[in-house]
């Protein structure tokens, strides 16, 4: 007996140390493994279907599902990309060529606005050094967003080869999702109820997270940058995308970029142009987050709405963009084990 149980112990821990060693070994892939686990997901559906109409061709419907993967997100997301780079690269260069001139906004500003001299010396604010540190701030956000493109072009190799690693993992993922599935759930000793349970509210959060954040912050980019198109703002594009960016924060994503704009806008005089950019802003751009993302990702992943925020903050802190996904979903699983806790073991 004694035998018996130091070699299962044994084995257990390097059961354990081998899973570690594992998990390290994949850690450098963990965005394409990510990744590749949310697009077959999303698009199981579309997998389901094409496996009622073509029974018995797993390979046929996963290649299929996956060339409807690349049609839909990866090209459409390649062309947003190259002109997000383009648009910063020539932002960059109006900057640092003194066509775009921060200082001279301040001087005009102060002609047009003579309240921010007074304002200014009330709490004993330097404007020379103000126009000083937003200048050199400009150039330094111009700087990063045109050699984002060139340090993707640095890690080309590597960024290829996560992005040739996450179509071929979704390419199985979508053939043998639900093998693997039945496979990790005989794996682990949680109870096969259970697991099931987890796996879905994985599954449900996931979906719900990715299309309900991405569907919301496409949608808050589009207005955005129609505003902006509408009231003759320079760099649409570039920042219709980091409108986009910023909108995968709850509540207060995108109002980073068009309340500056609005400020910058009466500031400068053009006293109609910043009223509507605030009243669009605020009555269309901002319901969209307050009735969509509840609708879309509040609804469907049970989670409060302030639950979401701090989720995702929090998830983007440790995981970097990859965190609006990764945040909830921790957070869903969280009150799932909580759930399960309280029904079994401390029944009221």
């Amino acid at each position: 007996m004694i035998s018996k149980k130091f070699e299962d112990r044994s084995f257990l821990f390097l059961l354990l140390l081998v899973t570690i060693a594992f998990g390290l070994l994949m850690k450098p892939f963990f965005s394409a493994i990510l990744w590749a686990v949310l697009l077959a997901i999303i698009f199981a559906p579309i997998q389901q279907r094409l496996e009622r109409s073509f029974p018995k061709r797993s390979n046929l419907t996963a290649l299929l599902t996956l060339i409807s993967i690349v049609l839909i997100v990866i090209i459409p997301l390649s062309i947003i990309a190259s002109m997000l780079a383009k648009e910063g690269a020539l932002l960059y260069q109006r900057v640092s060529s003194g066509e775009i001139n921060v200082q001279l906004w301040i001087d005009k500003a102060r002609e047009s606005q003579p309240f921010i001299t007074k304002l200014a010396e009330r709490f004993n604010i330097d404007l020379a050094d103000l126009k000083q540190q937003l200048s050199t701030a400009a150039v330094a956000a111009s700087k990063y967003l045109a050699t984002q493109a060139f340090s993707i072009g640095q890690g080309y190799v590597q960024f290829a080869l996560s992005f040739v690693i996450m179509l071929y993992l979704t390419f199985f993922f979508l053939r043998d999702g639900r093998k693997l599935t039945q496979l990790i759930i005989h794996a682990l000793p949680l109870g096969n109820e259970r697991e099931l349970l987890l796996f879905r509210k994985f599954a449900e959060v996931a979906r719900a997270t990715v299309k309900g954040n991405l569907l919301v912050a496409i949608a808050q980019g589009s207005l955005g940058g129609f505003i902006f198109w509408v009231l003759g703002i320079q760099g649409v594009v570039l920042w219709a995308v980091v409108m986009t960016i910023l909108s995968l924060l709850p509540a207060v994503g995108s109002a980073l970029v068009w309340v500056p704009a609005a400020i910058y806008l009466l500031v400068m005089g053009h006293m109609w142009q910043g009223i509507i950019l605030i009243l669009f802003g605020t009555f269309v751009i901002g319901l969209v987050d307050n009735i969509l993302r509840p609708i879309l990702v509040g609804r469907d992943t049970k989670l409060p709405d302030y639950l979401v925020l701090l989720s995702t903050l929090g998830g983007i802190a440790l995981f970097g963009l990859n965190g609006f996904v990764v945040g909830p979903v921790i957070a869903a699983l969280f009150l799932a084990f909580w759930q399960i806790f309280m029904q079994e073991f401390n029944p009221s």
